[in-house]
């Protein structure tokens, strides 16, 4: 089994084993569905990074949060989640949180997530984490573009179909947000490529912020 491919098994079956459910049935069909929710956080001129949500198809949370309920009091608060956000988190690493992102030609890098949490809420269970860049990008690069994706399509990530990306507080009015190709997805792809090896990159959505004037 490819390497990429035993380890994103591995962080299903590290979820599954905090529930009574067991591994079986996500070692069966390894594929889970992502809506992914993003804002490009900003501060002082600059974009500092990005604050995931992404809400998880109801198998796989019925799957996740089964025995967690630990007050036995039908719902599921953060405290109860906080192990399995940490599941999650650590799993993710390895893969660098299935997120890349390029500017000037450059692959931007990151620092290792902050503030994560587990919600579920109205039966959808969403993991929202901030992912901060390295250094931070100056709104007068250009064409900053980042996307979220799972080369090895075990996990499938869509953009939500409303509003999928926001910019943060305080974000120049003129910078823009479009989905799609543009000068630099190249590059975008290239950290793809340089992070999963051998897999292919196909079928990123990737997100393109221009804060030029027109």
């Amino acid at each position: 089994m490819p390497k990429l491919a035993a380890s994103v098994l591995g962080l299903i079956v590290g979820v599954a084993a905090l529930s009574p459910l067991g591994a079986g049935p996500a070692l069966a069909h390894p594929h889970v569905w992502i809506i992914v929710e993003t804002t490009l956080l900003y501060d002082k001129g600059a974009f500092t990074g990005l604050q995931h949500k992404w809400s998880f198809d109801q198998y796989y949370a019925a799957m996740a949060i089964e025995g967690l309920d630990k007050n036995k009091d039908g719902k599921y608060d953060r405290e109860e989640l906080a192990e399995l956000a940490k599941v999650n988190i650590d799993g993710l690493k390895d893969f660098g949180y299935f997120t890349t992102a390029a500017v000037a030609g450059q692959e931007v890098k990151f620092a290792p997530p902050s503030e994560y949490w587990l919600e579920y809420t109205d039966s959808v269970l969403s993991l929202h984490f901030t992912l901060p860049f390295a250094e931070p990008v100056s709104a007068e690069a250009k064409g900053l573009t980042f996307s979220v994706q799972d080369p090895s399509f075990f996990i499938a990530f869509d953009l939500a179909k409303s509003d999928p990306v926001k910019l943060g507080t305080g974000a120049p009015p003129s910078c823009k947000i479009r989905v799609g190709s543009a000068k630099g997805e190249g590059a975008l792809n290239d950290a793809f490529a340089k992070q999963f090896g051998a897999f292919a990159v196909a079928g990123a959505q990737p997100i393109v912020v221009d804060c030029q004037a027109p």
